[in-house]
């Protein structure tokens, strides 16, 4: 599954984006981290310290070697410098699956080793740099994820936990529609309600499913507060924890101390996550990839590429988990 963590800055987003990485990978289950936010802070929540995390390679570098694997022999595509964000796959493009080894794994991905002994591959998009200023816009670094994304067939207890850019940013492109799940981060403020509000008109027309992670619950009020406003789509809530307070210090002590209330936060999340997997619909999937493509190519892309990237678009081909046998959408 394709889960998002989202959420203003400073919610705890990446915080609870770890735990659950920690969570998964402490079940065994195969799991890949990605960093997509501008602020990269997923290494060192993971365990990495400052000098390992700013060695990590980074996907933003390697989007030609990116391309020009997921082109394959995709006979739309003429060449990877064609392809943008949204190119979806098509007959002859290369899919990704989560447990494989591949160019773009070995470019990009570096294993953090956890207690578990089994290590968590993570990949990031790279932070936003000098360079980039008044030149480019960070979205083109997290368009290497979504292409990614659009690429990959993942199963049945496989995950694949995008830590996402903070704020309204998480709407920027179409990687909003790319997941099973979508986890909000709350705190019980007048302004996280706002920003819970606003990702919810949002995700309402491309059938998002979203549930809100109340975080920094310190009291019944505040729980009292949450419910009132959120309604059935608070999932549920976090309170404070030293075992996080310990690993900010550079302190992780073993999962397993992990305070038994946030434990069980976390295996709440994981059944969520996993009961998302029965409503999963691969033709409206690759619909809606279909339509960012276009939505993008007519406002940005064709100009940019001198093409008509509707070409790209394989008509009779369907993303699906069992294989990619072109199907009808």
């Amino acid at each position: 599954m394709k889960i998002a963590f989202v959420g203003k800055g400073g919610s705890g987003k990446t915080t609870l984006s770890s735990l659950f990485i920690r969570h998964l990978a402490a079940a065994a289950v195969p799991v890949i981290a990605v960093d997509a936010d501008i602020n990269q802070h997923l290494g060192p929540a993971l365990g990495l310290d400052e000098q390992e995390a700013a060695g990590l390679p980074t996907l933003g570098a390697n989007l030609p070697l990116i391309k020009e694997y997921l082109r394959g022999t995709n006979p739309r595509i003429e060449s990877a410098e064609d392809m943008i964000k949204t190119t979806p796959p098509g007959t002859g493009s290369r899919l990704l699956r989560v447990v494989e080894n591949n160019p773009v794994y070995a470019a990009c991905a570096r294993p953090v080793h956890l207690e578990t002994g089994v290590p968590v591959p993570l990949m990031v998009t790279g932070p936003f740099t000098e360079s980039d200023l008044g030149v480019a816009c960070y979205h083109s670094k997290v368009g290497a994820v979504e292409l990614c994304l659009n690429h990959l067939v993942d199963g049945r207890h496989e995950y694949v936990v995008v830590d996402m850019t903070a704020g309204s940013d998480s709407f920027a492109s179409g990687m909003f529609t790319r997941f099973d799940m979508t986890f909000l981060v709350a705190e019980p403020t007048r302004k996280g309600i706002a920003v819970y509000r606003q990702y919810k008109d949002y995700a309402r027309d491309f059938d998002v499913e979203l549930r809100v992670v109340g975080n920094k619950v310190h009291n019944a009020d505040d729980l009292a507060y949450l419910r009132s406003e959120i309604g059935d789509d608070l999932l549920v809530t976090v309170g404070q924890s030293d075992w996080v307070r310990s690993a900010e210090k550079g302190r992780v002590q073993r999962f397993a101390s992990l305070e038994g209330p946030n434990r069980a936060a976390l295996r709440r999340l994981h059944d969520a996550a996993d009961a998302s997997y029965e409503r999963r619909d691969w033709a409206r999937y690759t619909r809606q990839m279909v339509e960012f493509h276009c939505k993008n190519a007519e406002s940005w892309g064709n100009a940019r590429t001198g093409i008509d990237l509707a070409r790209q678009i394989d008509p009779g081909f369907v993303l699906h988990e069992g294989s990619a046998i072109p199907q009808t959408v």
